[in-house]
This record gives C-alpha cells, sequence and structure tokens, in this order.
C-alpha cells in the first residue's frame, strides 16, 4: 500500500467532477474553433494562457522560490505528456462528435485503476474493479449506436487515452512532493514552450471578436481545469477517483445536443445510466473509506 494518507476522498471527487465539467466546455469551444482556426493555433493558446496566468499569479505571492523542485525532469515529462494529449484531443475532435470522442476517452480510468495498482500500489479490491469495469461497459453503449468513432480516427484518442493515464498516475505521485501552484506553473510553461516550436509554420491572424473570445474560453477552461485535477489527486488516491471521469461523458453529451444539436441514441442513454450508477456507488464507498482507516492509520 502507498504510504501517503489521503483524508478528504469526497473533496477530491467533488474537484475531478468539476475538473471534468471544464474539460467538457473547452472541448466543445475547441470543435467550434476547429472549423476556421489551426489546431496547433489553439493548443499554443490554451498553453499561453495557463502560462501567462499562473505566472501572474504564482510570481508575485509566491516568490521565485515557490518554484523551486527536485524533479525538473519529472515536470518536463508531465508537461510533454499534457501537450501531447490536448494535441491528439484536438486532432480527434475534428472527426468526432463530442460524445462518442468523450467515450472513448473514458477508456482511461480502466488503464489508470491498472497503473494505479501496479506501481502506485494503490487499493483495488475487486468490488471497485467490478465498478470500473462498469463504467467501462456503460462507455462501450455509448460507442455503438452512431459507429462513427470507427475507422482511422478512432487510433488518435486512443494514443490519448494511453498518455492521459500515464498523465493522472504521475500527477497523483508528484503531488505528493510538490506545491499543486509549482505543478500548474510547470504545465503551462512546457506546453508553452514547446508548442510554440510550431508556431512560424500555424500562426493565422484573429480579427474577429467571437473567435477571440473562444480562444479566452478554451484558455481558461484548460487552466481551471487542470488545476482542479490536480487538487483532486491531492485528496484522493487515483483508483477511487477513476470512475468519476466517466461523469464527462454526460457533460459532453450535453454540450454536443446544446451546440451541435447532436441526440444521443437509447442505447447512449442505458450507457450514462450505467456510469451514473457506477460512480454512485463509488461515492458510497469514498464516504466509508476514512471512517474504517483512521483506526489503522491514525
Amino acid at each position: 500500500m502507498s504510504g501517503h494518507v489521503y483524508a478528504r476522498p469526497l473533496q477530491g471527487v467533488v474537484f475531478l467532477v468539476l475538473a471534468v465539467a471544464c474539460f467538457a466546455t473547452l472541448d466543445t469551444s475547441v470543435k467550434v474553433l476547429g472549423a476556421s482556426v489551426s489546431v496547433l493555433l489553439v493548443v499554443w493558446f490554451r498553453y499561453l494562457f495557463q502560462a501567462v496566468v499562473m505566472a501572474g499569479f504564482v510570481l508575485p505571492t509566491r516568490g521565485w522560490r515557490s518554484l523551486r523542485t527536485r524533479h525538473p525532469w519529472l515536470h518536463l515529462l508531465r508537461g510533454a505528456l499534457l501537450l501531447l494529449v490536448s494535441t491528439l484531443g484536438f486532432i480527434s475532435l475534428g472527426y468526432m462528435p463530442i460524445g462518442e470522442f468523450t467515450a472513448i476517452v473514458m477508456l482511461t480510468p480502466l488503464v489508470v485503476t491498472l497503473l494505479a495498482a501496479v506501481f502506485l500500489k494503490e487499493p483495488a479490491n475487486l468490488l471497485r474493479w467490478a465498478l470500473v469495469l462498469g463504467g467501462f461497459g456503460g462507455a462501450l453503449l455509448v460507442i455503438q449506436p452512431t459507429g462513427q468513432a470507427i475507422g482511422w480516427a478512432v487510433a488518435l484518442p486512443l494514443v490519448m487515452t494511453l498518455a492521459y493515464a500515464v498523465f493522472q498516475i504521475l500527477t497523483s505521485r508528484m503531488t505528493r512532493t510538490e506545491d499543486a501552484m509549482t505543478l500548474h506553473f510547470y504545465t503551462g510553461w512546457v506546453g508553452a514552450l514547446l508548442i510554440s516550436l510550431a508556431l512560424p509554420w500555424v500562426w493565422q491572424s484573429i480579427d474577429d471578436l467571437r473567435t477571440a473570445a473562444l480562444l479566452g474560453l478554451a484558455g481558461l477552461m484548460g487552466t481551471v481545469g487542470h488545476f482542479l485535477l490536480i487538487q483532486a489527486f491531492a485528496r484522493a488516491p487515483a483508483g477511487v477517483l477513476a470512475p468519476y471521469l466517466y461523469v464527462q461523458i454526460g457533460f459532453a453529451l450535453f454540450a454536443g445536443w446544446l451546440v451541435f444539436d447532436h441526440v444521443p441514441g437509447t442505447l447512449e442513454w442505458w450507457g450514462i445510466a450505467l456510469i451514473a450508477a457506477c460512480g454512485a456507488t463509488m461515492a458510497w464507498l469514498s464516504a466509508r473509506a476514512p471512517q474504517t482507516a483512521r483506526p489503522a492509520r491514525p
């Protein structure tokens, strides 16, 4: 078992649900932007926004000392992983509806739970595995009706899923020794600097208010969402949080209906119900966990 004590798993769940709501909003704005703006330019602005906001907040309030770290290469790896996730995700959204894309990405919790159990030694009993597999089955029901996610484009979110799982595990490990603001600062600047290398080939001027507003929304939602994600993993184990990532499917389907008039089919709604049932059960288990753990781990 991990030596790290998680005292507030329910707070972690709340932060995670808020984070995935931000990510669904981010995906929606990116899909709208994709019709007129280069995907790599959107990625660049999203990271530049985060880097500038975090620099403006962290440096005046905490100073340069707050950026000291014993793991610079892990920060570089984490930033590069998230940049890869963002780029593959933004490209995928150009080929798939938001709901189907998000459902494929929701294979991530199964991979996260496996990696957390093997490498972080976080507990994952049979009931938790059953709940994760139940959520996975719900995600498959969401994908099944339309078939639009089948084809070469499906490889992009699958690769993204693996990278995102590794990113989440790395985040869970680094929050044990690194300050959340330090993590967020380096993530933004690593992504911004790396994607800036491609800027000369993808630059285009933005001359209308709507596009500028959507770029700003994408930057804001990415920045806030990943800060909430860090806070979530600082408060609860990755294995506990994993099923709640499925909630993003619901947010994405709602956004797809609201913005793109994409209505889910019957099997998709059954999938959402299964995901919600698994999530509610896991919430009940999470509520019991601190009470059970206190006598053994004061």
